[in-house]
């Protein structure tokens, strides 16, 4: 049996306004959560010229740091479109969504 990777994810701020990040808790339990509010990016804000450099800010806060901060085994899991594509811009890593993330954790078991 492989060695489960260590995961941290970041909740997106819909997901954080509108019933939090306790599902993704249960699903997986052994995850960090960043603790960070949003991620900068905020649908189209951050890919508007004139919030770009605010939107990387934001971004640097305390979302980048964690994720740079992640050694390469660590899998890096965000649910929001604009989450992933801000922490890919940011940081050069790719976040799974967390269905992607299940469905390697069950590749990997021995179910």
């Amino acid at each position: 049996m492989q060695k489960i990777p260590s995961i941290k994810f970041h909740g997106h701020c819909h997901q954080k306004s509108l019933w939090g990040t306790s599902a993704m808790h249960k699903l997986l339990p052994q995850a960090e959560e960043i603790p960070a509010g949003c991620c900068g990016l905020a649908g189209s804000f951050g890919y508007e010229a004139e919030h770009y450099m605010i939107s990387m800010k934001i971004g640097e806060l305390k979302l980048f740091p964690a994720v740079r901060d992640a050694d390469e085994e660590t899998m890096v899991v965000a649910n929001g479109f604009s989450c992933r594509c801000q922490i890919k811009h940011g940081t050069g890593r790719s976040a799974l969504h967390i269905a992607e993330a299940l469905a390697a954790r069950l590749q990997s078991s021995s179910i």
